[in-house]
């Protein structure tokens, strides 16, 4: 029998090439469809490795949720960035490879940021996604995020609709 380490713990530098190319998987299958082809390849080419190593580096929250030895995920979090939202603390990001997704493993690295942000105080938290992305919104649906707020932002010449789901303690 063979044991398969699962652990979400924070990134390394080391981690950078790692999570930049689960941005990349991710993003392509999150949002392939949704967002314009052009303006999704600017997004996702602006998070190579340098751009991670450059953020982990200067201390940004990034944890990893580690499958054996692959980084099957991560999440960025930290204050919530909209002064019109009163919550403390936001994920701004969370995203597993295609192949880790359905397995319990995006709740297991929500809870571990979620955890890490009450500890640092920030007891309420918010989380915004894509309307068009069911699957973002049906899990954050599931995890008993309700619906606070909606906005939209623009990619190019497309505006999309965007939710912000809500925690607080």
């Amino acid at each position: 029998m063979s044991t398969t380490l699962i652990e979400v713990r924070p990134a390394k530098a080391a981690d950078a090439t790692a999570v930049a190319s689960t941005h990349d998987e991710a993003w392509r299958s999150a949002y392939q469809g949704i967002i314009p082809g052009g303006e999704l390849e600017k997004l996702i080419n602006r998070r190579g490795p340098q751009w991670w190593d450059s953020a982990i580096r200067k201390g940004s929250r990034v944890s990893v949720l580690v499958f054996g030895d692959k980084i099957a995920g991560y999440a960025n979090y930290g204050r919530n960035r909209a002064r019109s939202l009163h919550f403390d603390g936001e994920i701004y990001e969370l995203y597993l490879r295609p192949e880790f997704q359905g397995l319990g493993f995006g709740r297991r690295l929500f809870a571990a940021a979620r955890r890490d942000l009450m500890q640092s105080g920030l007891k309420s938290m918010v989380v915004w996604a894509l309307s068009d992305n069911d699957p973002a919104t049906e899990f954050y649906r599931a995890l008993g995020g309700r619906m606070v707020a909606r906005s939209s932002e623009r990619f190019g010449p497309k505006a999309l609709d965007k939710v912000a789901f809500a925690w607080t303690n």
